[in-house]
């Protein structure tokens, strides 16, 4: 067995209450590496097409990866898989904290549950014993009351928790899967797959070490993250994520009123400094990490909000501020404490809220819609009774917990409009009317669309750290963020694959970037710790594997070329505002069709040819029929 690895992978049969560890040789953990590589795997291979994603007949998959737990910086997450409740299609998303870490010290490096309890339980693991205890008393807590009560009742408050809260529970379809209280496996709904085996939480307690075959390299590179990373990711540091505010909004970039423009008078009110200056009380870091770009915020009015909850990242700064016209950094912060304590993804949620104060105002809902709630941009109370009404399933809410998609087609024609999602995932809160080459990458993602594994063009308008880093891809000139010349495609694929690999890790994007831990240090973080000789072109392959092992399955569940679109409203341009572009059709569907030749997919699908060079050839039986 490789080092960085358990080679257990714990199995819960919750319908039978049977438990077991499987094993399985090196080379599968060297070709699947592990999070979203096993979740791809997995899902492929054991899942019947057609499934319904909250039926017992779906797959929850928790799995770290090979940096997992290894104490250097960005090496405390893990991923969480399954069909999406929200799209239909692969589903995954990562979390940080310390709950992946805790994993591997307790022995397994995954955890596939399948079927459906009887009665709410929750899974507690403590280093090898492992069981399956009644959670009935826990059904219906907010995510602290949850984590405090499992921690009593075990009896050691060192426990990390995995669990859902009510929205979980009450199935919304982008429900999270919490961890630590503010981290989040968010995206694609997987808090409402496990509320729908009547999982309520997996309790994590591991004393053992993990192996790393060699020690005096990986401390060398660790304690080069340690030294370097608060300087090249000062920003990070001193504002979190909420900086990238004073950023996008200048330029047009920060998603203003459901996507209808992209900047906001008032956007010194909800940016990193404002709540550096305002609200902040500490900053907080995931397991082992030094960036330390989680904040901690204290809101005593209008509004009291909960430290430990964390405060609003910018994705929620943008979904629950800015998209629902709000500037309003105590109400935002309000809002991700709801978010966090039910368990909603914070992305889906505020662009659901923002698509449905567009219908209101455009007469597509009315109050009587609604339950008499006056639901337009900036009614910041409107918005926070939103939140606790999704979480819920109360009220307008029960309806907003479908996600834009869904409840667009209950509208009417006319709301599908207003409907910013691909492949029925809420968009993030990044404009590809700006970030163009992201806006082709949006199409193409199997989870629908996605901010994580994507290029954020703006980064390679001039020459400097992330450019230079992409000349080993042969990225050698600057590129305009409205380029979608064959270059940009180029990049979109490789950065794509290189963040894909590191989901598979499992690891941070922020401190494994390219411009900053970079593809030779990370190939020799990989060494050191697995033993492995390897090199980038094969860690590349790892992410180039994983992304055609989900697109495969998409192709199972009956999606094609015709799912990577784009809403309408971004081939044309704000109406106001610093950005004057927007997408133009046909250089989008030629970016769309030369990133299907760079992958050996034509007209979207992958060639038994090319799966067979990635070593799945299994998968090729997979593909639909022509």
């Amino acid at each position: 067995m490789p080092h960085g690895y358990n080679g257990k992978v714990l199995r819960v049969d919750l319908s039978s209450g049977r438990i077991k560890t499987e094993e399985y040789p090196d080379h599968f953990y060297r070709q699947y590496f592990g999070g979203e590589g096993f979740i791809g795997y997995f899902l492929l291979k054991e899942l019947k097409p057609g499934v319904e994603p909250l039926s017992p007949d779906n797959k929850l998959i928790f799995a770290a990866g090979p940096l997992t737990g290894a104490p250097a910086g960005g090496c405390g997450r893990h991923s969480v898989g399954g069909k999406s409740p929200l799209t239909g299609a692969f589903g995954e998303a990562d979390s940080g904290g310390y709950w992946g870490a805790e994993l591997k010290m307790a022995g397994f490096d995954a955890i596939i549950v399948e079927g459906k309890a009887e009665k709410p339980v929750y899974l507690s693991i403590q280093d090898n014993k492992v069981e399956l205890k009644d959670a009935r008393h826990l059904w219906g807590m907010k995510t602290l009351e949850c984590q405090n009560a499992i921690r009593d009742e075990l009896g050691d408050q060192l426990v990390k928790v995995a669990y859902i809260g009510p929205a979980g529970e009450k199935l919304v379809r982008y429900a999270s899967v919490m961890n630590d209280l503010d981290a989040a496996a968010g995206r694609t709904g997987m808090g409402a797959v496990m509320g729908s085996k009547n999982l309520k939480a997996i309790a994590v307690r591991g004393r053992q070490r993990v192996s790393i075959a060699d020690p005096a390299t990986f401390k060398e590179i660790a304690g080069w993250i340690a030294e370097n990373t608060p300087i090249t990711n000062k920003g990070m540091h001193d504002f979190g994520t909420a900086r990238v505010v004073a950023v996008l909004d200048p330029v047009g970039g920060l998603p203003t009123r459901n996507f209808q423009v992209g900047s906001i008078d008032g956007a010194d009110k909800i940016n990193g400094q404002a709540m550096k200056d305002t609200i902040l009380v500490r900053r907080r870091a995931c397991f082992a990490c030094p960036v330390q770009c989680k904040r901690e915020v204290k809101v005593d009015k209008p509004y009291v909000v909960d430290p430990r909850y964390g405060g609003p990242e910018y994705e929620t700064i943008a979904a629950l501020g800015s998209d629902c016209g709000i500037t309003d950094l105590p109400a935002i912060s309000k809002a991700n404490e709801l978010c966090n304590a039910y368990g909603l993804d914070t992305i889906s949620c505020g662009a659901t809220i923002a698509f449905a104060m567009e219908c209101f105002e455009n007469g597509l809902l009315s109050a009587k819609d609604t339950g008499g709630m006056e639901l337009r941009f900036g009614n910041t109370e409107a918005m926070l009774q939103m939140v606790e009404q999704i979480a819920l399933r109360q009220g307008f809410g029960d309806t907003l917990a479908e996600g834009v998609a869904r409840v667009a087609k209950k509208i009417g024609p006319a709301a599908e409009e207003y409907a910013m999602h691909i492949k029925g995932q809420e968009l993030p809160m990044h404009e590809p009317r700006l970030k163009q080459g992201m806006g082709v990458g949006y199409a193409i993602s199997p989870t629908g669309a996605d901010h994580c594994h994507n290029i954020h063009d703006t980064v390679y308008t001039d020459i400097g750290p992330m450019l230079e880093a992409a000349y080993p891809f042969g990225i050698l000139e600057p590129m305009a963020a409205n380029d979608l010349s064959s270059a940009k495609i180029r990049l979109l694929k490789y950065y794509t694959e290189f963040i894909h690999f590191l989901n598979c890790a499992v690891c941070c994007y922020f401190v494994m970037s390219l411009s900053f831990v970079g593809l030779e240090r990370t190939t020799q973080l990989v060494k050191a710790v697995t033993g492995w000789d390897t090199t980038f072109f094969e860690l590349l392959k790892v992410g180039e594997r994983s992304t055609n092992l989900a697109r495969i399955f998409n192709l199972r569940e009956g999606f094609t070329v015709k799912d990577d679109t784009m809403p309408k409203r971004f081939f044309a341009p704000h109406p106001s505002g610093p950005l004057k572009a927007a997408l133009d059709p046909k250089a989008f569907e030629e970016g769309k069709a030369l990133y299907y030749d760079m992958m050996g997919w034509p007209n979207g699908v992958p060639t038994p040819g090319r799966l067979g060079e990635l070593g799945i050839e299994w998968a090729a039986s997979e593909l639909p029929a022509k």
